[in-house]
């Protein structure tokens, strides 16, 4: 057989302290998706920054059609034919779709302008190869998630790439909107193009991809075919131990009503929202990107100042115009995005848990070293977060122990409820496990909590009852217990349920 137009081979990488490649072997087939797993801190990451040309490795070769190569940047990585399209989208705002496929590459006119005209038509023939419809003029700060991700392909596309590296493409979308990334890709092998595709979601790699590569502290495991490997296989060779499938959350009666919603509302967002929470119940909180969902936790903890409608928490009204005051009302937040709204990366895990708590960590405004380290250390034993210690800089943790540093943060003001926005978006399997049992032990001990995610899996196991929003209102309810999938798809595409 003729060698992979892809190959890696003996790849290692040091960073002080840590050895993050150790002798770590890939390759890429013309026309295939080849899934690349691992826990967070297996050395995924790094392996796709030395591809991208963003790290040298320290030994080993990168072999592109049998002939070593070097790839010294990410500008040379691209004249190779190897494109990135990253998790956190790195996309121009205030530029147009076309200005942003075409960016640094502008076709010129022949007095040295840039022709405007045909970088339009250019990147309205690449959306149409895409099989998507976007106006190539719209500005891409106005546009959803969904359709930033299809930008960032097009660009990637356009480029002609031979090899594209999709990093959790899906972490920020819904069940439908995946789809029709899924959609694309396939279009894509199907022309040939390469494809290492990176993603915790376990049924897009049984459903997309033809091979899979796992590491695991650096080194690499195996690479299988998906068709010849089960689920419980896969799991096993990723964290080294078997992981018990997530079950139902037990049905339990749900306590006394926490917070009581009535008639909220704010223009252009939410539509007369009304909603019970119980205590000890997780309810879920389900739809598509942009119906609502993470404005209604901000209208919750006072971010957002809603029109009209009334929040109460347990039977006394609640007037929640900041978050100061919404915290002083008994209610956390732990966000979509940790590290850009839950996390100050560059401070230790004692400063993030501490940081809501400074009032009460001070005294004649200064804080209580001792009572803060006291406080951490605490809650990082309580949630089992595994740091070297609290002076360390949570932007050295993994994802799921970051996470679960946002939430310690929360839980040491004591809240009465506990809002959830996409909490294992991603993290890996394994720690994705031990977040829905944090949270399902919370409950067990009386904390209200609403969840919000777009993980269908997640909503129907570990949810008590779901809502359903569609176009900010909500669109309906279901008991965890008997809800399917296509309902909540149902209520979400605002259709009403089929069963």
């Amino acid at each position: 057989m003729s060698a992979p137009p892809l190959q890696l081979t003996g790849i290692s990488k040091g960073f002080p302290g840590v050895q993050a490649l150790s002798d770590v072997q890939f390759d890429l087939r013309a026309g295939e998706v080849h899934a690349l797993m691992g826990e967070n801190g297996a050395g995924k990451s790094t392996l796709i920054k030395i591809l991208c040309g963003a790290q040298p490795p320290d030994s080993g070769q990168i072999l592109i059609d049998g002939a070593p190569v070097t790839i010294g940047s990410p500008v040379v990585a691209g004249k190779l034919g190897i494109s990135p399209v990253h998790q956190e989208l790195s996309l121009e705002p205030y530029l147009s779709i076309a200005e942003n496929i075409y960016l640094g590459r502008q076709p010129l006119n022949r007095f040295g302008l840039i022709d405007r005209r045909q970088m339009h038509v250019a990147a309205r023939k690449v959306l149409e190869e895409l099989g998507v419809v976007l106006d190539p003029h719209a500005i891409v700060g106005r546009l959803s998630i969904a359709e930033r991700q299809v930008v960032a392909i097009a660009r990637a596309v356009s480029t002609r790439a031979r090899f594209i590296i999709f990093d959790e493409p899906t972490s920020s979308l819904t069940r439908r909107e995946s789809d029709l990334l899924m959609q694309m890709i396939r279009r894509l092998r199907d022309q040939g193009v390469g494809i290492i595709y990176i993603s915790h979601r376990m049924e897009e790699i049984f459903d997309l991809c033809d091979r899979v590569t796992v590491l695991r502290d650096g080194r690499f495991v195996a690479t299988r075919d998906v068709a010849d490997i089960t689920l419980d296989e896969l799991v096993r060779m990723i964290v080294g131990r078997n992981i018990a499938a997530v079950a139902p959350r037990p049905q339990t009666e749900p306590g006394q009503v926490v917070l009581e919603v009535r008639g909220l509302s704010k223009r252009g967002l939410l539509k007369d929202i009304s909603f019970d929470l119980h205590r000890g119940e997780i309810l879920g909180l389900s739809g598509l990107v942009g119906a609502g969902r993470t404005e209604l936790a901000r209208a919750l903890f006072g971010d957002i100042v809603p029109d009209s409608g009334k929040i109460r928490i347990d039977g006394a009204p609640v007037n929640s115009r900041t978050p100061r005051q919404a915290i002083a009302a008994g209610i956390g937040l732990v966000p979509e995005d940790r590290k850009e709204q839950g996390l100050v990366l560059a401070q230790s895990v004692m400063a993030n848990i501490g940081m809501p708590q400074l009032g009460f960590l001070s005294r004649f405004g200064v804080i209580g070293a001792r009572r803060e380290r006291q406080l951490a250390e605490r809650y990082v034993q309580d949630l089992a977060i595994r740091t070297p210690g609290v002076d360390q800089n949570v932007m050295y943790l993994s994802g799921g122990n970051q996470q679960r540093v946002v939430i310690a943060k929360w839980l040491a003001t004591k809240p009465k409820i506990l809002i959830v926005d996409e909490p294992t978006r991603g993290v890996d399997i394994g720690a994705k496990a031990e977040l829905h049992m944090l949270l399902r032990d919370l409950a067990a001990g009386g904390m209200a909590i609403l969840m919000i995610s777009s993980d269908m899996p997640e909503v129907l196991s570990v949810s008590d009852r779901i809502l359903v929003m569609h176009q900010g209102r909500i669109a309906g309810e279901l008991p965890a217990a008997n809800a399917t999938q296509e309902a909540v798809m149902s209520f979400a595409m605002g259709l009403g349920s089929r069963g």
